[in-house]
């Protein structure tokens, strides 16, 4: 008698010889898996950055469908650098703060017949942008008191790739201190220029409607980019001011090189004083009732004017006091009237003012 033979893979009977029908098992009939044994980057990295997939066998060539995506889509080409790898190479790439999602597609086929059986996912942060393409970009667009020494080496506006890997590699470009503002200004930008950078943040923040922390978030970067390729700059100029403890004590308001204020003015008494160092305008009012307790326990509430808050609850304002120059407040900066309607008009959100003491 001929012997009978059928083979079916995926269950189906086999029948050998005339025996018992017997299922195929699960290891014949289904293919091995293919696994996603790494991602890079595996932690944060710049937004231009090349993502690389290592796998545990050798890929198949890829059809559309096998593509990973990204998310944010944005531009860029797939390779294949080893028989097991993919990479993928933004054009631009993503702002600083995006989370970039890495989908790889169930379905994903091996030379050996291995099949990625479930969709494998990778993430990755995009991390902070340089502080030294932020201060130029601030820089050009008037907001700090220093300007670019050479552009040349700037991407131009309209080209977008540029300007988003200039965010995590900066071009060449030395940034310089104008003339004529005080040597309280040019220490800051050399030993403390987070300060200087924060205040202008805040600044270019005020005037484009976005919440006012001082931080580089991804809204601030992409704000940047665009007022910068749309040319917005900042119209108001560039303000500081100066306060001294030293007797008799004073208020100095700069703005673009020039003093257009100087007056005396009073600081905090003994025990009360106001706070030294350097510190952005963060709430400005027309006018306010301030409340509070004096250091002998009395309550106060007083009627003041021209209200620019820059340290907790220490402000530059009008106080009728019949005499200016000397610590009379409780931490505040207090300016006769006319000085006070005077400085209010520059010290807009962002303004740096310095306490000496």
């Amino acid at each position: 008698m001929r012997t009978a033979v059928f083979a079916l893979l995926c269950g189906a009977l086999v029948i050998a010889g005339g025996g018992a029908p017997t299922r195929a098992t699960a290891a014949t009939s289904r293919p091995p898996a293919l696994r996603l044994l790494s991602a890079s980057p595996k932690g944060s990295a710049p937004g231009d950055a090349t993502i690389e997939l290592r796998f545990s066998a050798q890929l198949a060539p890829l059809t559309r469908r096998d593509v990973p995506k990204v998310s944010p889509s944005t531009a860029g080409a797939w390779a294949q650098p080893s028989p097991t790898t993919l990479s993928f190479t933004p054009t631009a790439g993503w702002l600083p703060g995006t989370v970039v999602r890495v989908t790889v597609p169930a379905g994903l086929a091996a030379t050996d017949g291995a099949v990625l059986r479930r969709a494998s996912t990778a993430t990755f942060p995009v991390e902070n942008g340089s502080d030294v393409r932020l201060a130029q970009l601030l820089a050009e667009l008037r907001f700090l008191p220093v300007h670019l020494s050479s552009s040349a080496d700037q991407p131009r506006p309209e080209n977008a790739a540029g300007q988003i890997r200039a965010i995590f590699q900066p071009p060449a470009g030395r940034l310089v201190l104008g003339d004529g503002w005080p040597s309280q200004l040019a220490q800051l930008w050399n030993d403390d220029r987070a300060t200087v950078l924060r205040g202008a943040v805040m600044a270019f923040e005020s005037q484009h409607g976005l919440a006012m922390d001082g931080v580089a978030s991804t809204a601030l970067w992409q704000a940047l980019l665009s007022a910068r390729a749309r040319r917005q700059f900042n119209q108001g100029g560039y303000s500081y001011a100066v306060a001294t403890e030293s007797s008799p004590e004073s208020f100095t308001l700069y703005h673009n090189t020039h003093v257009v204020l100087r007056t005396p003015a009073n600081t905090g008494i003994g025990g009360e004083g106001t706070a030294p160092g350097t510190f952005p305008v963060f709430e400005r009012l027309r006018s306010q009732t301030m409340q509070g307790t004096n250091p002998d326990g009395s309550h106060y509430a007083d009627f003041v004017q021209w209200v620019a808050y820059f340290n907790g609850g220490d402000a530059v304002h009008y106080m009728p006091r019949a005499s200016y120059g000397s610590p009379q407040s409780l931490g505040c900066i207090e300016l006769p009237y006319s000085a006070a309607e005077q400085a209010w008009g520059y010290l807009t959100y962002g303004t740096l003012v310095t306490v000496l003491s």
